[in-house]
């Protein structure tokens, strides 16, 4: 495994890091992660365990995360407006981190994809298969909503409990990570605080951005409710979400199964805004059934 870089990717000709796993020949399924996550939040198990399942997994990074190009001259994101209803300091919307994602595709020399996306991934592959249908092999939403006032909120004590001064040290951001993570992670799946604590210190490694993952933030908020495109959607689609997801809550699961015909639902007890190491066997399963389903047709 080795992470590689695309050039002049889309429209906006940004650079976007990558890593294909498995072989080129088996079908390819694209992994798109949520806001400030970056290609490592896909843990490399579950990988192994989609590629094992006959699939060519790719993992990437957004723009604004990771090692792809970060919008460092844009206006600076306000996220506290944005939530009260004005969005006018976003820099861009779902539409162009879709819009990066086909630009991958094409710079993989790939006509389409099976798309997985988690939480804003989950956003960014609905938003997809919308604009680019020609482009979506099939679509798994994971603990994602739709972007309809009312559902697909986050727990407001979660997010109280999670706000605070913002941290500085390297280790100031490590701890807050990870009482970030054991917040809204799985509770009939908790992850050890030294798992975590070495999964936060890699990503911070990695790159750290806060302003970035806050204009990542501020482009959910400013695309709006995708309820009714949804409904345009015809590819196979399957959405998984937990039933004890604070950061989400499951009814933007049950929104997105409801909004796409003939989506599969799965809700998962004991599952939170995470991937737990416990459920990466289901989780594959239910992927790669739905990947070689589509595949059949």
């Amino acid at each position: 495994m080795s992470e590689e870089k695309a050039f002049d990717v889309g429209p906006s000709k940004i650079e976007i890091a990558y890593e294909r796993l498995g072989d080129p020949q088996a079908p390819p399924v694209l992994l798109v992660m949520g806001t400030g996550g970056q290609l490592i939040h896909w843990p490399d198990g579950f990988c192994a365990e989609l590629v094992a399942r006959g699939c060519h997994v790719i993992r990437f990074d957004n723009r604004d995360a990771g090692l792809s190009t970060h919008f460092h001259d844009a206006p600076k994101p306000d996220l506290a407006a944005a939530l009260a209803g004005d969005a006018s300091s976003a820099s861009y919307t779902l539409s162009d981190l879709a819009a990066d994602t086909v630009g991958l595709l094409d710079a993989l020399g790939l006509g389409s994809a099976h798309l997985v996306g988690a939480s804003m991934g989950g956003m960014i592959a609905q938003t997809v298969a919308i604009e680019h249908p020609s482009r979506v092999r099939s679509l798994t939403s994971i603990m994602s909503t739709t972007g309809a006032p009312g559902v697909g909120a986050a727990d407001r004590e979660a997010l109280a409990r999670m706000t605070g001064p913002p941290p500085r040290t390297r280790e100031d951001v490590i701890e807050h990570w990870v009482r970030a993570f054991r917040l809204v992670g799985s509770p009939g799946y908790p992850a050890g605080d030294d798992e975590l604590r070495e999964r936060a210190a890699l990503a911070y490694d990695r790159a750290y951005d806060p302003v970035g993952t806050a204009r990542q933030s501020v482009a959910v908020i400013a695309s709006g409710d995708r309820t009714a495109r949804l409904r345009s959607v015809r590819v196979p689609t399957l959405v998984i979400h937990g039933a004890d997801d604070l950061m989400c809550d499951v009814s933007g699961g049950r929104a997105t199964a409801a909004a796409i015909p003939g989506a599969e639902l799965a809700v998962i007890d004991g599952m939170g805004h995470n991937l737990p190491r416990a459920l990466w066997p289901d989780l594959t399963a239910r992927i790669a059934a739905l990947v070689h389903r589509a595949e059949a047709r």
